[in-house]
């Protein structure tokens, strides 16, 4: 793999984990409505890449799904199945990115 496909890999590694940390490093006299902001901003981009993740992986799961289906119309019922039950586990991912962003925010109103 060379670097140039994990450059974007990295960015999205330092947002999504670096940008909580510099939030809630600050001392004991941090501005609560700084801390808030950074939580905020930290919960924005979890959902963000939960949405967008999940958007991709449906989307390349329905394109395979519907390719198999057309290469073999009489297997379109042995796809389906499968391919519902993938599409329902890729959401649930994007349900707990939501509910992570949750909990940001509640990190945010308890340290305010």
């Amino acid at each position: 793999m060379s670097i140039r496909k994990l450059r974007p890999a990295f960015v999205v590694f330092l947002a999504t984990f670096l940008v909580p940390m510099v939030a809630f490093a600050e001392d004991a006299g941090a501005n609560k409505f700084s801390v808030k902001s950074w939580a905020a901003i930290g919960a924005g981009i979890a959902i963000g890449l939960a949405a967008l993740g999940g958007a991709l992986g449906q989307g390349r799961a329905a394109a395979a799904a519907l390719e198999g289906i057309s290469r073999n119309p009489g297997a379109a019922a042995r796809i389906q199945t499968p391919m519902i039950l993938g599409l329902a586990l890729i959401e649930s991912l994007v349900l707990l990115g939501f509910v992570i962003a949750f909990f940001l925010q509640g990190l945010a109103s308890a340290a305010g």
